[in-house]
């Protein structure tokens, strides 16, 4: 079954975690530079999720969709 999640990223934060809420708040370490935090963001919450992760918009945007494959 596919979820979709509307997720709010912060990136270069000191640690990583994910905070629940509405959006969901994902932080990570990685900058915004050359895709590495979308790297990092669909890493972080695939073991969240256990699941298949993917950004389907926003990855220019610290706002994204992303679908979970459970």
């Amino acid at each position: 079954m596919k979820k979709v999640l509307e997720i709010k990223v912060i990136p270069g934060a000191k640690t990583e975690e994910v905070i629940e809420g509405d959006p969901l708040v994902v932080k990570v370490k990685e900058k915004a530079e050359k895709g590495k935090a979308n790297e990092a963001v669909i890493k972080l919450l695939s073991r969240y999720f256990k699941a298949k992760v993917r950004i389907i918009r926003g990855e220019k945007s610290r706002h994204k969709l992303v679908e979970i494959d459970e």
